[in-house]
Parts: C-alpha cells; structure tokens; sequence
C-alpha cells in the first residue's frame, strides 16, 4: 500500500523532468545559501559555539539531510488545515487507508531530494575534514542518527498538522516549531541561551536531531544540559515523540466533525 501510493507520486512527478530539474536546483541553492550565513559568521568570530568551520559543516549536513527525509516523507502533513477549509478530508475519511498515510503521500515533492543529496555530501565530507575516527560503535551512529532526526523531524510534522483540527489557520504556528526547529537543528547548540537550550532539548528536541550527534561523532564535550552522550539518544527520542504525535493526532481526528465544524 505505501510502496503503491509513494510510486504513484513519483511517477506522476519524474514525467515532467524540467521542472523537477529547475526545482532540484532551487533547493540545493536554498540549502547552499543557508550554509553561506554560517560561513560568513565563522568567518569573522572563527568559532562558533566551541565548533570551527568543519565541525559546524557536519552539524548543519546531517541536520540538513535529517530535513530532507523528513520532510519528503512527512512534509505534507503541516498543511493539513489546506485539507480541512477545502473538505477534501472528508472524502480521505472515508478511505481504506489510514488518513495519515493518504496526507503525508499527497503532494510527494522531489525536488526535496535536493536538500538531502547537499545535506549527505556535507555530512560526509565535513566528517572527513574535522577529523572523524570511525570505530564500529561510531560508525552505527553515524548512520543511525540521520534516520532518527528525519523520524524527529516527521513527529514534529505530525504533531503540526494535529495542531491544526484545533487551530484551523495554524500552519503558521505550527511551521514555527518544524521550520523552526530545522533551524536549530542545523545551528551548533551552545549559541543558545540556557532556558533555549533547554526547551529545545525537551520539548522540541533539535538540538538531538544533529548537533548532540555531531559531538558524540566527533568527541567534543557539550555545554550544559547536552552533554556528549546525549547523541545518542535521538531514537530513544524519536519513539517518545511519536508516541506523543500519535496520542495527538488520534484525539484530533476523533474531534473533527467536518468542515462545516
């Protein structure tokens, strides 16, 4: 059934090549350009949040590529409001499939892919240049917590879109906590102040989508309240944050009664 509905998409998009290519382009540019502000900030101060250059580039890459698969699975879900004002979902209610499966698989956007081809060659080149010593147990997380930031990142898309049965005009809101949180992800988290820092690590958790990762990957020792072990906690993280995304869009569909209210 997911393989079905995800092919659909895919199909549907890869059959019009220009424009996938010109929107391809337009996320890389998107992604190179967000890197660029760190850059020139780097290039001025020389370190940022205890991180150089290089270290911050393995930050930003695997918090990048953590994004892009998030986003391309489970983007779609912070428009659900879109769904409601319509009364489309009413006609996906109805379906033999679980609702939050048909949303996240409606408009699958692959010039998405372009973040995450950037994100993974940053990832893995700056994990090169700031001196990554791979041992097995490094290595598994290396390649485990891109996956649990992108399942981080689609809890935060689900738990969006349930936002929205309540606040009906609230992708706005809620972009600010996945947008938003995206921005964290990427950024060195010792820049932050210590009450950011801390609603950032346990009520949003960004700062374990990439940057506790990225010490762990790198052993570097971590400020206060994200200490270098805690990169490992970004599945125990990610199973905590479905859960709650779970319980929150069950109660949001249970409440909906139509778009007429």
């Amino acid at each position: 059934m997911v393989a079905t509905l995800y092919g659909a998409r895919i199909r549907s998009q890869a059959s019009f090549r220009t424009s996938f290519l010109a929107d391809l382009l337009g996320q890389i540019l998107i992604v190179g350009t967000e890197f660029l502000e760190l850059w020139v900030i780097l290039s001025q101060v020389g370190v940022l949040g205890g991180m150089r250059l290089s270290q911050v580039a393995v930050v930003y890459g695997l918090g990048a590529l953590a994004f892009g698969i998030g986003d391309i699975v489970f983007g779609e879900i912070d428009g659900l409001s879109a769904q409601i004002r319509s009364g489309r979902l009413e006609t996906l209610l109805i379906r033999p499939v679980p609702l939050l499966l048909q949303i996240s698989s409606l408009d699958l956007s692959l010039r998405r892919i372009g973040r995450i081809v950037v994100g993974l060659a940053m990832y893995v080149t700056a994990l090169g240049i700031a001196g990554f010593a791979p041992t097995p147990a490094t290595l598994v997380l290396a390649v485990l917590a891109p996956l649990a930031g992108a399942l981080l990142f689609g809890a935060l898309f689900t738990m969006a879109g349930a936002l929205q049965f309540w606040l009906v005009d609230g992708r706005e809101f809620a972009n600010a906590f996945t947008y938003g949180g995206n921005y964290v992800a990427t950024t060195p988290g010792a820049v932050f102040s210590l009450p950011m820092r801390a609603f950032f690590t346990f009520v949003i958790p960004a700062t374990l989508i990439a940057y506790a990762p990225a010490l762990a990957l790198l052993d570097l020792p971590g400020p206060a309240l994200v200490p270098t072990w805690a990169g490992w906690l970004g599945l125990p993280a990610a199973a905590l944050a479905w859960a709650v995304a779970g319980l929150l869009w069950r109660a949001g569909v249970r409440r909906y009664t139509g778009a007429g209210g």
